[in-house]
């Protein structure tokens, strides 16, 4: 068992985020455990971080993988209802989580959740990311909540998916005008943001975006002028761009887009005001991984629904 001095806990460290944020602490001299699903993946870490199986049905042993640690960073979340996957199971167990780290004795929670979110939200993922907040407010747990909007990188979904369309299709549909904003933030800046909350002792709300912000057509077409493609864009209704997407998905074997999806991108909630909080620019990072961004489709499903 991992000591509990410096002792740190990451959910889904073989993930996304939480694998950048287990590289920086660790580069600290922390101890990590991380908190997974999937415990049989790969291991990017060899020996480096602890496993420990992130199982709901068994808060006690939850309460035992987390007793004694100083800081809590928790991304758990679901991008869309899938089988059993649900927002509703989400909020649950994230609230069998949040209470498992108050009675571990856990010091800080560093919790991620969107922008935006509200618990009036006609959208489920945003009230449902809503109530998870109010249930770290409530905990008595100091914390610091981030709000992310679209975080980008080498195994990010949205910016890479879309430069793999832009690199195999002749077109692209925008859904209505495509003038929707978004502030993306790098995973390297995300992670930094992550760790320098968990030193504070205040309590902190804050979103976590880039210094630039881009309409959605301005984005696919900044992706496109990038990697070399000439995208032919056209505007068409949610329902038209959700019934294309359903024509493409049994060829990636994923879930592309959802109908709440782009109903929440159009309605403008991917857009922050806020001072950015991260420093790396999207379009120099695109402009560096010209050559390799797009060029794999990456799976939602196969991340978080397939063992391997």
């Amino acid at each position: 068992m991992i000591e509990t001095r410096n002792f740190d806990v990451v959910t889904g460290a073989f993930s996304y985020t939480g694998k950048y944020v287990a590289r920086r602490l660790l580069a600290a001299g922390r101890n990590v455990r991380t908190l997974t699903n999937h415990p049989n993946r790969p291991n990017p870490f060899g020996g480096q971080i602890e496993i420990a199986p992130m199982d709901f049905r068994d808060p006690a042993r939850l309460v035992e993988s987390l007793r004694g640690a100083t800081t809590l960073f928790n991304s758990y979340w679901v991008r869309f209802n899938h089988g059993q996957a649900t927002f509703d199971r989400a909020v649950a167990n994230s609230k069998i989580l949040i209470r498992a780290a108050k009675q571990a004795g856990v010091r800080r929670i560093v919790h991620t959740s969107i922008a935006n979110s509200s618990i009036d939200s006609p959208f489920p993922y945003y009230a449902g990311k809503a109530q998870v907040e109010k249930a770290v407010l409530d905990s008595g747990l100091s914390y610091a909540i981030l709000r992310p909007i679209v975080v980008f990188g080498p195994e990010d979904i949205l910016i890479n998916n879309i430069a793999w369309f832009v690199r195999h299709l002749p077109f692209f549909a925008i859904p209505g005008d495509g003038q929707y904003q978004m502030r993306p933030i790098f995973v390297e800046d995300m992670a930094d943001l992550a760790v320098r909350s968990a030193q504070k002792e205040s309590n902190l709300i804050c979103d976590a975006v880039g210094p630039e912000s881009f309409t959605f057509e301005d984005l696919i077409r900044l992706i496109a002028s990038t990697i070399g493609r000439r995208a032919r864009l056209f505007h068409a209704s949610p329902a038209v761009a959700l019934s294309l997407l359903r024509i493409l998905e049994p060829f990636v074997g994923d879930v592309i887009l959802t109908h709440e999806e782009i109903d929440s991108l159009m309605a403008n909630v991917l857009a922050s005001k806020q001072p950015a909080t991260g420093q790396t620019r999207l379009s120099d990072w695109l402009a560096q991984n010209r050559l390799t961004v797009g060029t794999k489709y990456a799976s939602e499903l196969k991340r978080h629904f397939r063992e391997n």
